[in-house]
């Protein structure tokens, strides 16, 4: 009975108020769709949010903690001690006009320190040579905080042209400078987080940084060079940023290798294992580099056409 009921006054409804049938098919089909529009904005918010980057503050066992480790790849060992042998000379121009050399070790200890900086920050995007001249005409001007601080951005950019992206160093040295004198006492920060809050300044030069300023190993400092040899190598897989090298290499490669592999692997890059058109019959690692023997799989294939 209380089916039929139920039933009857159904169909009372619908034919007395057929709006009532669509009013709440409308209804549910509003409800659904707002559902889905909150899902999509809360799927939208999560892919907004910057993912943090944890960077090391200290040196030790907490540091390790921050990259989870990872298997080490086969021949690491082997292609490591031929690029040190390759190496041994240490005729690169990083070996050189590097920025661990640039820097006024005789200056007041704030001064040294904020002369890395400042090299560290010409360098990004500019050869060692141009680098190493810019710093020299840097410390002729008075390299010190307050004297940069005085000097006008015309003859700043004077100073250091042509340093790549020279213009944008420029407000870049300045903002970074100003920076130091109000935030943190006219020296430089002593942690890579704090070296990464200042305008143009990057984890791998804050890595640099915390070594040749400091004396602290914190990290691998990857450029373009470590970057792409570590990929060549196969020490890293599908690393698209430097960020990711680091991370990957950080992962892996045991911890006293850390201070050398950059200045190691960035001669390499200069010397042989170029950008263009790498020397890999002149190379010792020509036999266990997975790179080498794809460039000669290339060249067979396309010598028996």
């Amino acid at each position: 009975n209380l089916f039929i009921l139920d039933q009857v006054c159904s169909r009372f409804s619908v034919y007395r108020y057929p709006g009532l049938l669509m009013s709440e098919e409308n209804s549910t089909k509003k409800s659904a769709a707002s559902r889905g529009a909150n899902s999509k904005s809360q799927n939208r918010k999560r892919r907004s949010q910057p993912v943090p980057i944890a960077y090391e503050e200290s040196v030790g066992e907490a540091a390790d903690e921050l990259v989870a480790a990872a298997p080490a790849p086969a021949k690491w060992e082997a292609q490591l001690a031929n690029i040190k042998l390759m190496r041994a000379d240490k005729s690169a121009p990083v070996d050189n006009m590097g920025c661990h050399t640039l820097a006024d070790g005789a200056a007041e200890p704030k001064t040294f320190r904020y002369q890395v900086l400042l090299s560290l920050m010409l360098s990004s995007q500019t050869k060692d040579e141009v680098t190493a001249a810019a710093m020299a005409r840097l410390r002729r001007h008075g390299c010190t905080l307050d004297n940069i601080l005085a000097t006008d951005n015309a003859e700043l950019g004077r100073l250091i042209y042509p340093v790549g992206f020279w213009k944008k160093k420029v407000d870049y040295i300045k903002r970074a400078s100003q920076a130091l004198k109000d935030s943190h006492s006219g020296d430089i920060p002593d942690s890579v987080a704090g070296l990464c809050s200042l305008p143009g300044v990057g984890p791998k030069m804050a890595h640099i940084a915390m070594r040749c300023a400091w004396d602290r190993l914190t990290g691998i400092g990857v450029d373009t060079h470590v970057h792409r040899i570590a990929a060549r190598l196969g020490w890293t897989k599908k690393a698209k940023e430097p960020e990711d090298t680091r991370k990957q290499l950080e992962a892996w490669l045991p911890r006293e290798h850390w201070s050398e592999v950059n200045q190691l692997l960035v001669g390499f890059g200069q010397q042989l294992c170029t950008p263009v058109n790498p020397r890999c019959s002149d190379c010792l690692n020509k036999a266990v580099c997975p790179s080498a023997k794809l460039s000669k799989a290339k060249i067979s294939k396309s010598e028996t056409v």
